[in-house]
């Protein structure tokens, strides 16, 4: 993990140096061309002199606007490995999980089976009270057709637990014809509640609602928490790449959110009060092509 993140990091300065440097390039063959045939009294005043440089000129910003293209696609593709590593490892600790469980399941029969023999009712039904709780958290969150959003939403169950955070699953439909990749739905879900447990840090009785459903027209989220109102000042800069209420600041996360959506047709809206928080998004179904 860290050493792909190391290599994106690269990748990343790479590629803004090869942009930056190719767009002063463009910009200076431009201006050289434009002194050379506007500028009284240069060398460069004859036609075949002037159509060589302007020839030239063209070679050159062509030349470097296909760098700029190139250094382009491979940041995104270099993103788009760093999302499918985050994707893939989550579904290697739902499936760790899962067969922890399934090893588990004779041993805890056993332990069952001894402390009713022993009569120790109490110590029985606490017992199976654990185990049934751990097992229906996980199993929460294996009800969409994606296995790397039943891995994301099994992992936030986790992690919210670990924070005190009573986080609840409401999944209404399998977004079994989604049109967004399972690595990037898992981006968009994962920011957004990641956002709200940032928010609800400090907050008493933190819960957070985390729903999926479906219209005839589109696919629903709704991640939801009641932590503090966000003033109406920022409602709309929250969505915006570098902002962030946090000292330490990251503020790319909703920006991705945002732009993950509007890439498959999709939207998010926000609103907040005094009782709660709710980021609400739609991404629009595929229109079936009729036959003619």
């Amino acid at each position: 993990m860290k050493k792909l993140s190391s290599r994106l990091v690269n990748m990343n300065k790479a590629a803004g140096y090869t942009i930056g440097i190719n767009a002063i390039q463009i910009l200076g063959a431009l201006t050289v061309t434009a002194f050379s045939l506007f500028s009284g009294g240069h060398a460069f005043m004859g036609l075949w002199e002037q159509m060589l440089l302007s020839a030239m000129t063209v070679i050159v910003c062509w030349g470097a606007a296909l760098d700029i293209k190139e250094a382009v696609n491979a940041r995104k593709i270099y993103g788009e490995a760093d999302m499918l590593e985050d994707a893939y490892g989550k579904l290697e600790q739902l499936n760790t999980t899962l067969r922890a469980q399934r090893h588990d399941f004779m041993n805890h029969l056993q332990v069952v089976y001894s402390l009713l023999e022993l009569e120790e009712y109490q110590s029985a039904e606490e017992y199976i009270e654990r185990v049934y709780g751990d097992i229906k958290r996980v199993g929460r969150s294996l009800k969409t057709a994606h296995p790397a959003v039943n891995a994301l939403l099994a992992a936030k169950l986790a992690d919210c637990e670990s924070r005190g955070i009573k986080m609840e699953l409401e999944i209404e439909s399998p977004w079994e014809t989604l049109p967004v990749p399972g690595w990037e739905i898992c981006r968009v879900l994962g920011n957004l509640i990641d956002n709200g447990m940032d928010a609800l840090s400090g907050t008493p009785d933190a819960r957070m609602t985390v729903s999926l459903g479906e219209t005839l027209q589109a696919f629903t989220f709704e991640i939801a928490n009641n932590g503090p109102q966000i003033p109406d000042t920022l409602m709309e800069r929250i969505f915006q790449s570098g902002f962030s209420t946090k000292s330490t600041g990251r503020g790319m996360g909703l920006a991705i959110v945002r732009t993950i959506l509007q890439a498959y047709g999709g939207k998010i809206e926000l609103r907040s009060d005094e009782e709660k928080t709710a980021f609400t998004g739609t991404i629009a179904k595929p229109t079936a092509v009729k036959p003619r």
